[in-house]
């Protein structure tokens, strides 16, 4: 996967404008591990090979255990790895992100409002909105995952010790 172009450095407004609302949603009050479990959630379902390598080395950094992260994708059957809350937002990030299919019933609105108030919901669903644009940036211009990164520079090494005498 070759990246296609840095729009980071094209549009640096628009990435900057994409940063305050990331400021917002770090300092809105949510749980930072709810926010990067959902951020992980929004990646699986758009399949964003850069934000979910992101993700995920971002909730083992906050000591997130793997067993908890590899289940995340089958969250309603992880049982109680995952809090009332966690799986409330895991419910709402799907219904936002699938908005073209679900139309998010009023069903799963309801079920959100049981768990979170009305701000909470509010700045939960700007966190899942921001992260659906990551998404669809990251993918949209090739943004290479770090592991592939890793990987690459791995097997560059390796195939440079092995072309000397």
């Amino acid at each position: 996967m070759t990246k296609r172009l840095d729009y980071t450095q094209i549009a640096p407004n628009g990435i900057k404008a994409l940063g305050s609302i990331y400021g917002y949603v770090l300092q809105s009050g949510l749980p930072g591990e709810l926010v990067d479990l959902v951020y992980l959630r929004v990646s699986q379902i758009n399949n964003c090979a850069y934000c979910l390598d992101m993700h995920t080395r971002d909730l083992i950094k906050r000591g997130v255990k793997i067993e908890k992260l590899a289940l995340v994708q089958a969250w309603e059957e992880g049982g109680g790895l995952f809090s009332e809350t966690e799986r409330a937002a895991f419910a709402w990030a799907e219904s936002v992100t699938l908005v073209a299919e679900t139309g998010i019933p009023d069903s799963a609105y309801k079920a959100a409002r049981e768990v979170f108030d009305e701000k909470q919901l509010v700045d939960l669903t700007i966190a899942i909105g921001l992260m659906n644009t990551y998404n669809r940036m990251a993918i949209s211009f090739r943004n290479t995952p770090q592991a592939v990164l890793e990987h690459q520079d791995s097997a560059d090494r390796s195939s440079n010790s092995e072309d000397r005498p």
